[in-house]
């Protein structure tokens, strides 16, 4: 006979579902989510490009909180040089982002696994 996967949420009579245990569990679940999602908003992430010449911080959920332009490396009078810094910002923030998707995939993965998805 195959082992139940529910076994720790039986009752002791007649097979059914202990509901104060599949409760229990599904908000220390939705605890752990909520820690972990805290957690990414306080965790920085950087992006750069042009060998560090912009780079940019996000938080682990993908909110911008800082650009840092390196100094020297653009003229501000030049509009094709502020066009490509413009670029430059925006690849910078893909960068980030992408990392940040990548943390929060791996720290969210197995907890939101349990909600279906």
């Amino acid at each position: 006979m195959t082992e139940n996967p529910f076994g720790g949420l039986m009752g002791g009579g007649e097979g059914g579902f202990d509901m104060n245990a599949l409760l229990q569990q599904a908000q220390q679940m939705q605890s752990d989510l909520q820690q972990a999602q805290a957690e990414l908003a306080e965790t920085p992430v950087e992006g750069t490009v042009a060998g560090g010449a912009v780079s940019v911080t996000v938080n682990g959920v993908g909110e911008l909180l800082a650009v840092n332009l390196k100094v020297g490396e653009f003229d501000g009078s030049d509009a094709d040089q502020l066009a490509d810094l413009g670029d430059m910002i925006v690849a910078a923030y893909r960068d980030a982002k992408a990392s940040a998707d990548a943390m929060a995939s791996a720290r969210l993965g197995p907890l939101a696994g349990g909600f279906g998805g």
